[in-house]
């Protein structure tokens, strides 16, 4: 059994099931995940291109903010394209490789995303509690490091789980998924996978908790700084600073706490195929729309840019 199961690891092709295997369906799912990617490329490209642009947003909020769109970016190309294609196939086939490489990669930008929140709560932190200290505390060298850290966090949690998924016998190729998705490639396994479940728990469980941990910390110091200000406006412009990136907090960590506190059932398998889509087609998307439109900063910065080009 050993020996068969051995043989079988070695699988060229896997079929990804997808959504539906209904043509209207299809359809419709791809005309609606195309114009998200389309609306995810435009608005964090135009992010970047905002920030690299009006020297007023050379600040370190917003090289978070083009950190965590490159991510986004990045994180949607991961699988939209494929999800597209597939779409419109009648064969679902992904290479045994490119498998592994689309895992690996989007697990690496998923949890760099979470750590990037947790350090973009940390310079909201400084910038309302110590506005006086801010640009001696948040300079150039900790904001890259602080980049470079969350990134190296993602990666280092993604080799492991891609690592811990791959390394099982393999006896199915038909992923029960619309991409490579950790416990849908491990359901494929010819042997007992308690073990690598709990591992891949309790590396997602640190790798949403630590971020959490630092957000929480953030905002309660923030919200004591904020209810000590005795102006009303002081505390609006105060607030008024942490809003969009409170709003993407609770988009992300939010549907998280939903997914892995809900009550579970017979669908779950569904659930997590909508689960993984939101993260990789719908935040993307959400978060440079959040980031533009509730923050005024960004927006005289497009009027300016719109203004050039007329």
């Amino acid at each position: 059994m050993d020996q068969e199961s051995s043989n079988q690891t070695w699988i060229g092709d896997f079929i990804l099931s997808g959504f539906s295997n209904d043509w209207s369906t299809q359809v419709f799912l791809f005309a609606l995940i195309l114009a998200m990617y389309a609306i995810t490329v435009a608005g964090n490209s135009l992010i970047l291109l905002l920030v690299r642009l009006d020297s007023r947003l050379h600040t370190p909020m917003y090289f978070f903010l083009c950190v965590l769109s490159t991510v986004d970016l990045c994180y949607g190309t991961s699988v939209a394209p494929q999800m597209l294609a597939h779409l419109v196939s009648a064969r679902k086939l992904i290479p045994f490789h490119s498998c592994v490489l689309q895992l690996c990669v989007s697990l690496a930008l998923g949890g760099s995303e979470f750590f990037l929140l947790g350090a973009m709560s940390y310079d909201r932190y400084v910038a309302v509690c110590h506005p006086l200290h801010y640009a001696v505390i948040m300079d150039g060298g900790l904001c890259v490091g602080l980049a470079a850290s969350c990134l190296a966090a993602g990666f280092l949690n993604s080799l492991m789980e891609t690592v811990i998924t791959f390394r099982l016998p393999l006896c199915h190729n038909v992923i029960n998924h619309f991409a490579c998705e950790t416990l849908a490639v491990l359901r494929l396994a010819c042997v007992d996978i308690s073990f690598n479940k709990a591992m891949v728990a309790v590396s997602g469980f640190l790798v949403i908790m630590i971020p959490c941990g630092l957000v929480l910390f953030s905002y309660t110091h923030i919200l004591v700084a904020i209810l000590r200000i005795r102006s009303t406006r002081g505390r609006h412009k105060a607030f008024g600073t942490c809003a969009s990136h409170l709003t993407v907090v609770c988009m992300c960590f939010g549907a998280t706490i939903f997914t892995y506190l809900g009550p579970h059932s017979a669908s779950s398998e569904d659930k997590e195929k909508m689960v993984a889509l939101f993260y990789a087609v719908v935040a993307p998307m959400l978060n440079p729309v959040i980031y533009s439109l509730r923050n005024k900063d960004v927006m005289a910065a497009l009027r300016k840019l719109v203004e050039k080009l007329k």
